[in-house]
């Protein structure tokens, strides 16, 4: 098969759902294989049979040895990982940060920041090994400009920022690149953890007056995901409608 991602294989976390799955689209659309990493094992399903991911692993991304049992299933299973998709991640509360819940605050560093981390640490060395790799973190808007009552998310997103900067400089001369990418807020199922007044603020930021769409999203992402990337390492891509201006 030919096309943008032919012979390469993609682990995409949370590609159940949102960016990730619409990734997993395009990325198996253009000649290349997939692996859904996902909580529920109902969706990674009904996201196979519409993409066409040939492989998908049921991982809590915050824990270190299911994200470590998962990279070696997909190895054995595709041979192979040439592209990490860190899309997985939650809102947590929305409240000040006076209020903020300690429980929510954990669960929210430990998906959207440690997890990443996890899933990097292990892919990284299958990638080294074959001398050549693209990671793609999903960040936020938030993590550049931070969003009140959103203080969990906004530091973890903010985090994975500092993380792509940090490790796309130790693996820039090696054929691995690591980029990360800011979305204002988009149409995707994670609307349903915030409330309405919430997703209204956020939208009253950005100029273009209007929500992202998932596929404008997963486009920039699919770009940083393909060889067409070359000379973009330890970068951050903006796509918030006009929002940030940095």
């Amino acid at each position: 098969m030919t096309g943008r991602f032919a012979g390469r294989v993609a682990v995409v976390t949370g590609g159940a759902s949102g960016v990730g799955r619409a990734a997993v689209a395009r990325i198996v659309a253009e000649g290349g294989t997939a692996s859904i990493w996902d909580l529920d094992p109902a969706a990674m399903k009904d996201a196979a049979a519409e993409t066409g991911a040939t492989d998908f692993q049921a991982v809590d991304v915050s824990d270190n040895a299911q994200v470590e049992a998962a990279a070696k299933a997909t190895r054995a299973a595709l041979g192979r990982i040439d592209i990490l998709i860190n899309s997985a991640g939650i809102t947590g509360a929305t409240v000040p940060v006076k209020d903020f819940p300690i429980d929510s605050w954990l669960q929210v560093i430990a998906v959207n920041l440690t997890g990443a981390f996890f899933c990097c640490r292990v892919v990284t060395p299958i990638m080294l090994e074959g001398g050549y790799g693209r990671i793609v973190n999903l960040s936020s808007v938030a993590g550049k400009e931070g969003n009140p009552n959103a203080s969990a998310y906004s530091a973890s997103k903010a985090g994975l920022i500092a993380l792509t900067r940090s490790l796309g400089k130790e693996l820039a001369q090696s054929g691995v690149l690591v980029n990360a990418v800011t979305p204002a807020t988009f149409k995707s199922p994670i609307l349903a953890q915030m409330p309405q007044s919430h997703i209204d603020y956020m939208l009253s930021k950005i100029p273009m007056g209007r929500l992202g769409e998932v596929d404008e999203v997963a486009a920039l992402v699919c770009w940083l995901a393909s060889e067409e990337c070359s000379f973009s390492t330890a970068a951050v891509f903006d796509i918030s409608g006009g929002r940030t201006t940095y």
